[in-house]
């Protein structure tokens, strides 16, 4: 087993995400540097009505996806930054604000890094049951973030089509539907 350890760690710019460059040496003495990119924790919820056999998306713009030459909306199950508050607090404040969803009780899935060979996020996933009852917000955001969010309510059998056909393109929503139908197939059907 190859031993790495971190030597030195510089900011290199600081905004709404911090560049960071990092100094290694490995097992061999020699030394290495790699960026890191870092912006905190984030927490995904991916809101499903049993009964109706639906799922709360939500669609945005994405600066990264759209440069990348992505869709000019990302269909994505509502997400957000852990803010001063814990990772659950944090899925069930964004369902209300993006989706306009209360919700209670969260089924943790897992708490994955997302993209570790440049990223430090970690985020935290979790399914979420509600009724129609629990909508009672229209969703779309918090005024002045500029998000331009878009609400949908997607049957899981279509959503489960778009997994098939490779057309759902954000891995964490990705990760959560197909939690979602290893532990519920039967709302698939």
């Amino acid at each position: 087993m190859t031993t790495v350890e971190l030597r030195r760690v510089e900011t290199v710019y600081q905004g709404y995400i911090t560049l960071l460059s990092a100094t290694f040496s490995g097992s061999d003495g020699e030394t290495f540097n790699r960026e890191i990119e870092h912006h905190g924790r984030a927490a995904c919820v991916l809101p499903y009505d049993p009964e109706r056999k639906t799922a709360l998306m939500v669609n945005l713009p994405r600066a990264p996806v759209i440069w990348a030459g992505g869709p000019p909306e990302l269909l994505e199950a509502p997400a957000g930054m852990v803010e001063n508050e814990d990772p659950e607090e944090t899925a069930i404040r964004e369902a209300m604000e993006e989706c306009g969803v209360a919700l209670s009780r969260l089924e943790p899935v897992g708490s994955p890094f997302s993209c570790p060979g440049v990223s430090s996020e970690r985020v935290d996933l979790f399914l979420a049951a509600y009724a129609v009852a629990d909508r009672t917000a229209s969703g779309g955001g918090v005024d002045g973030e500029h998000e331009h969010i878009g609400v949908e309510e997607v049957p899981l059998s279509l959503l489960w089509t778009w997994v098939e056909q490779r057309k759902i393109e954000d891995l964490k929503s990705l990760a959560l539907i197909l939690a979602l139908r290893v532990r519920r197939p039967e709302l698939f059907g």
